[in-house]
């Protein structure tokens, strides 16, 4: 027996291991038959496996802050439509290739509902790679000098979904706009992409410097993505441990 554990441990299959010493250490297993000893062992090693991988693909996200679905507060009001945003993290829209546009004022709550989607997406099995916009295109750029470009393309190709967050805070000088475009090529009906954003669609040409590359990054962009449009309150308001404090001092300013 002391053999079989070794092999077990061997072959990594810790799940089963404890399965069946858990097993045998309880009175509980022992009228069972052995096809349902056996089941009981397997599906353990399965769950095992799977909570591996989400863990894998939780820490391969690298979201910028953690967030899940429980956590989100829709009685705000902010033009967050529940029905919606709980559809949206189905990701039936990841299977279609679309592209999601969160936008709002600074302190909607942007970033935050963007690593929620991405937390229970990645549950569900699908990849995700979160970014600041200027922290991915440092990243090409490095890549291209270093000669891990493309190994590094083919690693972004391969993400169901990349999130680029403060997406044209800064605006893109040309050759950024290239970068982006051949990013965006990459992945184009193949792939999507959540872009959190504080300007509408209707002022990103200007952040763009190029027009050219202006009109062809928002002709890849704007026709296969869905959109949700915030307002209100910043959040960090609305949750801060002095939001009395600062609400009276509005007031006497107000008064004054």
């Amino acid at each position: 027996m002391q053999h079989t554990l070794e092999q077990l441990k061997a072959l990594r299959l810790i799940g089963l291991l404890e399965a069946w010493q858990e097993q045998q250490g309880q009175p509980t297993y022992h009228d069972l038959t052995f096809d349902e000893r056996l089941a009981l062992l397997v599906e353990r090693e399965y769950l095992r496996r799977q909570h591996q991988r989400q863990q894998r693909r939780l820490k391969q996200a690298q979201l910028s802050t953690p967030a899940t679905l429980e956590a989100v507060d829709f009685n705000v009001p902010r033009g967050l439509k529940k029905t919606q945003f709980l559809e949206w993290a189905q990701g039936q829209w990841l299977s279609q290739h679309l592209n999601l546009i969160l936008m709002g004022p600074t302190g909607v709550g942007k970033t935050f509902l963007a690593c929620v989607l991405a937390d229970h997406l990645c549950k569900q099995g699908h990849t995700v790679r979160y970014f600041k916009t200027a922290e991915l295109l440092s990243e090409l750029k490095f890549a291209k000098v270093d000669g891990s470009f493309p190994r590094l393309r083919r690693q972004l190709a391969a993400f169901d979904l990349i999130i680029l967050d403060e997406w044209l805070r800064d605006a893109l000088s040309p050759n950024d706009a290239r970068e982006v475009l051949d990013f965006l090529d990459d992945r184009y009906r193949r792939s999507s992409c959540l872009l959190a954003t504080q300007f509408p669609v209707n002022q990103w040409h200007p952040q763009i410097q190029d027009p050219t590359l202006a009109d062809a990054i928002l002709d890849r962009l704007v026709h296969d993505s869905l959109r949700l449009a915030l307002k209100g309150e910043s959040m960090r308001k609305l949750t801060s441990p002095l939001k009395g404090q600062t609400d009276l001092i509005a007031e006497e300013k107000a008064m004054s």
